[in-house]
């Protein structure tokens, strides 16, 4: 019997001695290394495998299966299509970093996308005006201040425009937009009826407007609506609590929980949770985690069994929900190396709750 028909027996027999995560990685493996030599049955085998174990099998086996095939430029196509439809923990990376992915696999993408998969195309590099012209039509402002924070994206002027109308509404979207180099110098000076204070004089001062004009835009001017991003709450919101609570007394409180709210900037569910998986007083986790650098949130992936693969998205995701400009370094990584190789999770536990860790 050949590997595949092997791998297929045991994606239909789950009682046999491999486990699920062993068969859903071996049958990617298969497909990813022969994938050109495959005939058109084959591939739809290994598809159908693969999409019957997808819901089986732990979020961070995915993640990392991702991870390691977002720059690969041989690995097959309708495999990397695969893992953009999953979960999009699982897309991202390969939205965010595929070369295989095409420019009409990601319209086709949009069509039918959630607004996670929708935040990570936006953050694609170098994405064209087809592209950035269906984004713009959403209303969300989270996919719409990714894509106008993404300096690589291309974007019209009529496009631009749309944008700046949907600004008025959208606080969140006028500094982004208005610090994007490439606006329209007029639609910047349209922006002072609505935006505040602070970013009309950011408009005379970088847009360079005659003096009369900021003085009549700024007499036209209606209100301020420009707010600061929300910051997490000392208190959490009784219904996330109640949520967390329920989660966990009925034994349903995992990582994959943790991944899917992080990835919604759910930052206080976030915190939450992950504080409860480590049996944490809030206030100490925030303290822990958000101020212990690196190796605190290495330590705390690895106490509640989160993937050494996934922790740089652990990392960098909670940093930008505080909007925290931390990157990981080279002694970070071999921090994380080090805590995920060398210490099981009990030990880093014990760390996490000795008194002196911060």
């Amino acid at each position: 019997m050949s590997d595949m028909g092997r791998l297929a027996q045991l994606a239909m027999n789950p009682k046999s001695g491999a486990s699920r995560e062993e068969i859903y990685l071996a049958v990617a493996s298969l497909y990813r290394i022969q994938g050109a030599g495959l005939n058109q049955r084959e591939r739809d085998l290994m598809r159908e495998i693969l999409r019957r174990l997808t819901l089986d099998v732990e979020m961070a086996i995915r993640v990392a299966l991702a991870q390691r095939l977002a720059e690969d430029t041989t690995a097959p196509h309708d495999l990397i299509l695969l893992l953009v439809d999953d979960t999009v923990e699982v897309a991202r990376p390969l939205i965010l970093h595929s070369p295989l992915l095409t420019e009409s696999d990601v319209l086709r993408l949009i069509a039918h996308a959630g607004v996670g998969h929708l935040e990570a195309v936006a953050g694609r590099p170098n994405i064209g005006t087809p592209v950035t012209d269906e984004l713009a039509r959403s209303n969300h402002e989270s996919v719409l201040v990714a894509l106008v924070r993404n300096a690589t994206a291309r974007i019209s002027a009529d496009t631009y425009k749309a944008l700046v109308e949907k600004s008025r509404a959208l606080p969140g979207l006028q500094e982004p937009l208005i610090r994007r180099p490439d606006l329209p110098p007029q639609l910047a000076s349209s922006m002072c009826e609505w935006v505040s204070d602070a970013l009309k004089s950011f408009i005379a001062t970088h847009y360079q407007m005659p003096s009369k004009a900021v003085q009549q835009a700024l007499g036209d001017a209606v209100r301020v609506v420009k707010s600061p991003p929300p910051e997490a709450k000392d208190q959490p919101a009784d219904s996330a609590q109640k949520l967390i609570d329920k989660l966990s007394g009925s034994g349903q409180l995992k990582t994959g929980f943790l991944m899917r709210v992080l990835s919604q900037g759910q930052s206080d569910l976030f915190d939450l949770a992950f504080s409860r998986l480590l049996e944490m007083e809030l206030t100490k986790f925030r303290d822990v985690f958000y101020n212990g650098g690196a190796r605190a949130v290495a330590l705390s992936c690895r106490a509640v069994g989160i993937d050494r693969a996934v922790f740089a998205t652990v990392f960098n995701l909670s940093r930008q929900s505080r909007r925290q400009q931390v990157a990981l370094s080279k002694s970070d990584n071999a921090t994380a190396d080090q805590i995920f190789a060398g210490m099981t999770r009990q030990a880093a536990m014990a760390e996490l709750h000795d008194p002196q860790t911060a």
